[in-house]
């Protein structure tokens, strides 16, 4: 019970790093897999400064075999002598929130590292850490433990040709429960840096894995363009500019070009950090792309009416777009320490005049370019009036009562009248749907089952994409609308939960939902609604003490260990192929039970990336396909699963609908 006595004893006052270490989700945004692949990125990202500020153009990110990372550059070296603190200068970044060399413009022109926590963060959150320093001919070493725990004070070791700074930390895995760092995770985002910065080389070595990869791209954003490109047919060639203004140093980069797909890509970044929420410079971009090309349309007849506009998503249908900015401290405003979205001001005036300058004279001097784009954008209205006029007839065509009526044939609602409290499942097939039915609980969990494969919405229009039957009913259930339509906070749901058989054939109608979704509904997974259910693959059946028990397992491995430990004799393992064949309080006990059921949760942590992900794996092109699936994909024989040990294998197959 609170203590209703509240005084001044209540006041805590928590020194040094003990601030981050109660609440690291402030620093790092959470405490899962991408809290842990941040802490990389806060210390990559002072390299990168060093970079930018013309002192540094090698940086080495290494994974160690004992958990621990080493991110290395060539710069200047972090400053060793005394600070006003009494501390080495080392010794001051990495045990002091707000202490850094970003604050004025005597060190650092630009810099990603605004907030001058990184180091420390990275400090307090890893177990152990060492920083080594070269410059001035000489080698510097200082050692923390546990945070602000200087076990070494900053102390010469030894003389070198080299200069730079290495620092080595050790996670704390018990903050980090569960998560492991991924080389491919690392090598995307080193990846990007290397575009942004041509004069850049990047290594990353995983000693575990013994894999190695280097980024170096001279032609810099332009290559960027070319990559999330790669897969797709290009119809334009690409457009970039590079300026920087005078009076606020602010400079602008931009790399763009238009494929024939139904989709946009855009990716922004301020000082070399990804913003994943766009802010002042993206924003600024589609405004002044939006106003060129019309004004440009206009002049040339194409438009015929000073009303007749094209919408800003007509006009950025299979646009791939790299916007980067560089914005000098004093002027940089970020919103929270993960930088996702930039907030400068400044920022509005000089792009909307650099690119009205630089695109117009880009469109009159590439003729065949500026007709692709037009004719595009024009394609791309008509598709967009047509399915706009498809779902105004077809709400016309039928009143609440007939529209209720189909849908009840599909989905069974929740009792709830709270948005949210409701989970949406979109079940495979009738047979898992039945099982489903039977076991939710009816309060707030609502079912609809799918019938046969959903469309593939990478290779159609949202006109074609509106008759498909099992799209409509997913789109008229969530009841938000579609695409650029689309208003979260009319969801009728507050997850959406795909539910499929662990085979192939539920592998596919996921990757098929999951377009869907990242095409046409990408607000709800930004806001953590969308999940993948986690049904379990075997069923373990024994008698202990006269008492049948049944245990599940979600993989062969973790089975496997279990009989291996425990003395079973006279048991019955079920290889799970459906959803259909649980009986509906199995499902519920394992898939469904909030108490007690795995979800995944969706989340998209670099759109670039995904882009070239859902481009291969839905697009028209074999070859990246067949080449992706044989890099990650393992083939096994199910069927070919045993234990040596006595018992009985069940291999049932899939009654239900598929």
């Amino acid at each position: 019970m609170t203590n209703s006595n509240y005084s001044a004893k209540n006041i805590v006052t928590l020194k040094g790093l003990e601030a981050v270490r109660k609440r690291p989700g402030m620093y790092i945004g959470s405490t899962d897999v991408n809290g842990l692949h941040h802490l990389i990125w806060e210390i990559f990202d002072n390299s990168v400064d060093e970079v930018l500020a013309g002192f540094a153009n090698n940086i080495h990110v290494t994974l160690k075999q004992d958990g621990s990372v080493i991110v290395e550059d060539n710069g200047r070296g972090i400053p060793v002598d005394l600070h006003a603190s009494g501390k080495s200068g080392v010794e001051t970044v990495f045990t002091e929130l707000h202490a850094g060399g970003k604050f004025n413009n005597d060190a650092y022109k630009t810099a990603g590292g605004l907030h001058g926590v990184g180091s420390s963060v990275v400090n307090a959150l890893s177990t152990h850490l060492i920083a080594t320093v070269y410059r001035d001919n000489k080698i510097y070493e200082t050692k923390f433990e546990n945070g602000d725990y200087i076990v070494q004070r900053t102390k010469e070791i030894g003389s070198t040709n080299k200069r730079g700074t290495k620092v080595q930390f050790w996670p704390n895995y018990s903050i980090f429960k569960n998560a492991k760092f991924s080389y491919e995770v690392i090598c995307e985002r080193l990846r990007e840096s290397s575009f942004l910065l041509s004069n850049l080389k990047i290594t990353v070595i995983d000693e575990i894995s013994k894999q190695k990869e280097e980024f170096h791209y001279k032609e810099g954003i332009k290559s960027f363009v070319s990559f999330i490109n790669q897969n797709k047919t290009v119809i334009s060639d690409i457009f970039y500019l590079n300026e920087k203004n005078k009076e606020t140093g602010i400079e602008i980069e931009i790399g763009m070009q238009y494929n024939d797909s139904y989709s946009e890509t855009i990716v922004s970044f301020a000082n070399n950090v990804k913003t994943r929420d766009g802010g002042t410079h993206e924003s600024t971009f589609k405004l002044a792309l939006t106003k060129v090309v019309n004004d440009y349309a206009r002049e040339k007849g194409f438009l015929k009416s000073r009303d007749a506009n094209f919408e800003g998503s007509d006009i950025r249908e299979g646009l791939v777009a790299i916007v980067s900015v560089k914005v000098p401290e004093a002027i940089l405003e970020f919103v929270g320490q993960t930088k996702d979205k930039l907030s400068t001001p400044e920022i509005k005036k000089i792009m909307e005049e650099t690119i009205q300058k630089n695109l117009y004279f880009w469109l009159n001097e590439n003729k065949k370019n500026s007709e692709k784009i037009l004719l595009k954008s024009k394609q791309s209205r008509e598709a967009r009036e047509a399915a706009r006029k498809a779902r105004n007839e077809s709400r016309k065509a039928k009143d609440k009562m007939s529209e209720v009526k189909i849908l009840s044939g599909k989905l069974t609602p929740a009792l709830s009248n709270k948005a949210s409290e409701r989970e949406l499942y979109l079940v495979e097939g009738d047979s898992a749907g039945g099982s489903a039915k039977m076991g939710r609980d009816r309060r707030f969990q609502a079912i609809l089952p799918l019938r046969g494969k959903v469309l593939n919405t990478e290779k159609a229009r949202l006109i074609d994409i509106l008759k498909n039957e099992e799209i409509a009913t997913i789109i008229n259930c969530i009841n938000a609308g579609i695409g650029s339509d689309f208003k979260i906070e009319n969801a009728k749901y507050n997850k959406v939960i795909i539910m499929t058989d662990a085979d192939t054939d539920g592998a596919h109608i996921q990757i098929l939902l999951l377009t869907f979704f990242f095409r046409y509904m990408k607000p709800l997974i930004a806001a953590g609604m969308l999940y993948i259910a986690q049904p379990p693959l075997f069923k373990l059946s024994f008698n202990n003490k006269n008492k049948k028990e049944n245990l599940y397992f979600w993989s062969e491995l973790d089975l496997k260990n279990y009989l291996k430990s425990n003395n079973i004799r006279g048991f019955e393992i079920q290889r799970y192929k459906g959803l259909g064949e649980m009986n509906s309080d199995q499902l519920w006990e394992t898939t469904m039970d909030p108490k007690s059921r795995t979800l995944i949760k969706v989340t998209i942590q670099d759109e670039a990336i995904v882009e070239r992900r859902v481009s291969v794996l839905m697009g028209d092109a074999v070859e990246p396909r067949k080449e992706w699936i044989n890099k990650n994909v393992e083939f096994s024989l199910e069927d070919n699963f045993q234990i040596n040990q006595g018992h009985d294998i069940v291999n049932n197959k899939e009654t239900g609908d598929q």
